[in-house]
């Protein structure tokens, strides 16, 4: 009988939750176990190489580290294929979760900018990989491929998660005219295994998080909850 998998965490971390999703997506059972990374302990240190999360504890004292290849395990050895069979199509989905790690680099670009310049800088930037994303999209949706739930729409789920908090304060303007992408967004929302990725404190933690930056977007949310409200791209 194998053991139960164990998905070492940290609350905020969105490729965390890609290997959540998937878990949840195949309902295979799994324990998690929060860190703090900041206060990193003997034993995390060890496992991870990289001083990073996710974890997958898949043994007594067998770690995977990285999501992507985690994902990958968990889509080869659980029941419920995610990515699709045709070969030309799998490395298409794989270069997509790929384009879902750049913009959460974006994403962070944005949240760290220390001035308005950088900040509308890196607006401009992820507007121009959503705008791209709105041609690859399918045009029927619910999910990234059509009907089938995938690896990508798993990876794209905590992207877009970050903007149902940025959004609470600041109007970035990224996703206006792109019809797909919005559809896609709205869709994963609602996904159970979208939803049950991060607790329900999550929002709270990520303005927290936001606040701590000193950074222009923190000032942006200092100003939203003084009542002021900024338009990003202007």
């Amino acid at each position: 009988m194998s053991l139960p998998l164990t998905l070492i965490s940290h609350t905020l971390c969105p490729y965390v939750q890609r290997a959540a999703i998937v878990l949840d997506e195949k309902n295979v059972p799994f324990e998690r176990i929060h860190v703090d990374l900041g206060n990193k302990p003997d034993w995390f240190r060890a496992a991870s190489p990289l001083g990073k999360v996710p974890l997958l504890k898949v043994g007594e004292d067998r770690y995977l580290f990285e999501s992507a290849p985690i994902v990958e395990y968990l889509d080869e050895t659980q029941p419920g294929k995610l990515h699709p069979q045709d070969p030309t199509e799998r490395a298409k989905h794989r270069a997509y979760v790929e384009f879902a790690s750049q913009i959460l680099n974006g994403i962070g670009a944005l949240y760290n900018a220390r001035d308005n310049t950088g900040f509308q800088a890196a607006t401009e930037a992820l507007r121009t990989k959503f705008s791209h994303l709105e041609e690859h999209v399918d045009m029927d949706g619910p999910f990234f491929a059509g009907a089938s739930f995938s690896l990508v729409d798993a990876a794209f789920g905590p992207v877009f998660r970050y903007f149902d908090v940025l959004e609470g304060f600041t109007d970035l303007g990224v996703f206006d005219g792109l019809d797909r992408v919005r559809r896609w967004r709205q869709q994963l929302s609602q996904r159970p295994s979208v939803i049950g990725a991060v607790t329900e404190d999550y929002p709270g933690l990520l303005r927290e998080f936001l606040r701590r930056r000193e950074s222009w977007m923190s000032h942006l949310l200092d100003l939203a909850e003084r009542g002021e409200r900024i338009v990003a791209m202007q």
